[in-house]
């Protein structure tokens, strides 16, 4: 069975039958990465030496939007799971990359802080010598957002320097370790079921050898490594968000008449039209994140460039779309049932999600500007 035949599955058989409900609770999706382990799409993006399926960023984009047509808040935490994968893969473990690729082990990011906002790339979080031969490593921390919190086998945990040059260092932290803990909850607007709990860490003790990298070396490794799973997975969360709620608006005025003029909402000029420009826009983001797939493979000057640009085009193509989606539906959008407003809610999400979008034209109007990315200009 393919590794897409057995998404589809897991999707249909038990994604998509729980994702109202995941909703409504804001339960953690547990039995759904349960089946995705299960069914080998955890493991996919891990290496073939230690067992994984030895895919690229392109195999997790259509994952992540294939789980996004049924459930956001499952597709958020395969995404968090993927992008942690990626600093593992080229830093961590061996041990761990196996228990990844056999799809017994959840990862996720824990970079956003208390202190330093959605600024990631600032850490405020502090790594110290836990004792005199260096062997182990204190770390305190207050991270703001973390999906998966509570849930996660590990974290990617990003604290300043122990003692290296650099902005950032990043650690492989247990899920379990003492001196963990949620610090709060979690009850959004949207993406209700991804655990993004804050979570404070008071003294916890790590081993040295947990490094991902050398000293002070996260960042590079945060921007080269992560990021660009982060920034594409993300994009192809909002392109499954829009073809979701067209297929759901498309159903639903097709199927809607008004009966006084004996046609279907569909019939009506002014609504195909709107539904139009929720396909065209749809198929556009589609064609940006293709393109930016393509720069990455074929190692274009412009695949950094393309890598800024596609969650900004996304997730603001995907808070359009929906907009429109509320719109044309009407008041059959606010019912639940419809499962227009749930993709409403989910879609708002990658606009606020570091590097925000406001972060991300930054980025991209320093790079065309032959300015530096970071830092004071």
């Amino acid at each position: 069975m393919s590794s897409m035949t057995a998404l589809t599955r897991v999707i249909e058989d038990v994604v998509a039958p729980n994702a109202a409900d995941v909703d409504r609770t804001g339960a953690f999706p547990r039995a759904n990465l349960d089946a995705l382990g299960e069914a080998g799409i955890l493991g996919l993006c891990s290496a073939t030496e230690v067992g994984g399926g030895g895919q690229g960023p392109r195999a997790a984009a259509e994952i992540v939007e294939g789980l996004a047509t049924a459930c956001a808040s499952t597709a958020m935490i395969v995404m968090m799971h993927f992008s942690a994968t990626a600093a593992i893969e080229a830093h961590g473990p061996e041990p761990v990359r196996r228990e990844i690729a056999a799809g017994r082990h959840l990862s996720t990011l824990a970079f956003s802080e208390v202190g330093s906002r959605n600024h990631f790339w600032a850490p405020q979080s502090t790594a110290t010598a836990a004792n005199h031969d260096g062997v182990a490593v204190r770390l305190d921390a207050a991270k703001s957002w973390v999906t998966s919190a509570g849930e996660a086998d590990s974290y990617v945990w990003s604290s300043r320097p122990l003692a290296g040059d650099g902005p950032m260092t990043l650690w492989l932290v247990p899920g379990d370790a003492p001196g963990l803990r949620i610090a709060g909850g979690f009850d959004g607007l949207g993406l209700r079921g991804n655990a993004s709990f804050p979570v404070q860490a008071t003294g916890v003790t790590v081993p040295a050898a947990d490094r991902l990298g050398d000293d002070g070396a996260g960042l590079d490794i945060a921007l080269t490594a992560v990021l660009p799973w982060f920034l594409l997975c993300s994009a192809a969360v909002s392109l499954g968000l829009m073809r979701a709620v067209t297929a759901e608006t498309v159903a639903h005025v097709s199927a809607t008449r008004l009966e006084h003029l004996g046609q279907s909402l569909a019939q009506q000029p002014g609504t195909r039209a709107e539904v139009a420009r929720m396909q065209i826009q749809s198929d556009a983001t589609q064609s940006v994140i293709d393109d930016t797939l393509r720069s990455i493979e074929n190692g274009r000057e412009d695949a950094t460039l393309r890598v800024l640009e596609v969650k900004a085009v996304a997730g603001e193509a995907a808070i359009d779309v929906t907009d429109l989606a509320m719109k044309v539906c009407g008041g059959a959008a606010f019912r639940r049932e419809l499962g227009v407003e749930r993709r409403f809610r989910d879609a708002r999400a990658a606009r606020v999600m570091a590097p925000t979008t406001d972060a991300l034209r930054d980025f991209v109007g320093r790079a065309i500007t032959g300015l530096p990315l970071l830092g004071e200009v």
